[in-house]
C-alpha cells in the first residue's frame, strides 16, 4: 500500500467536507447529534467536526449570503451545490433518528431504498442501507 504522504500527487488527502452555513454553530450541533460526532473547534464562523472512525470530517463556515436550496432542483432555483450520503443499520430507525434531532423529510422521494432528508439550513442529505 502505498505512503499517502509521498505518492504521486503529493501526498493529497481529504480531510473534511466543508458547508456553508448562516449559522455554523447551530448546523454543526444538528450533525453533531446526527453523527454522533465530537466537535473539536467551534468559533461563531468556523466549527469542525471529528469522524471518530478516523475518515475526513465535517467543517462548517459562516455564508452571511447563504441561500437555501430547493429539493429537487428547479429551474431558476438555488441548486444544492453536493449532498452528503450517510450510510445507516436499519432505514426506519436512521429516520426517525434524523428527524428527533431536527431533519425534514424531503417531500420527494426519488428511490424506495433511500431516504432524502433536508438539514435544518435545507441541505439535502440521504440515508441508505449498505
Amino acid at each position: 500500500m502505498a505512503n499517502h504522504r509521498n505518492s504521486r500527487n503529493g501526498g493529497l488527502q481529504l480531510s473534511s467536507t466543508t458547508i456553508s452555513s448562516p449559522d455554523p454553530r447551530a448546523l454543526a450541533s444538528f450533525y453533531a447529534r446526527l453523527l454522533e460526532w465530537e466537535t473539536v473547534a467551534s468559533e461563531p464562523d468556523w466549527v469542525v467536526l471529528h469522524n471518530p472512525a478516523g475518515g475526513p470530517g465535517l467543517s462548517f463556515h459562516i455564508d452571511e449570503h447563504y441561500v437555501r436550496p430547493v429539493w429537487p432542483s428547479a429551474e431558476g432555483s438555488q441548486q444544492m451545490m453536493m449532498h452528503l450520503d450517510i450510510r445507516v443499520d436499519d432505514l426506519d430507525r436512521g429516520s426517525a433518528h434524523a428527524s428527533e434531532c431536527g431533519a425534514v423529510a424531503a417531500e420527494y422521494q426519488p428511490q424506495e431504498d433511500v431516504r432524502v432528508f433536508l438539514d435544518p439550513d435545507g441541505h439535502p442529505f440521504c440515508l441508505f442501507v449498505d
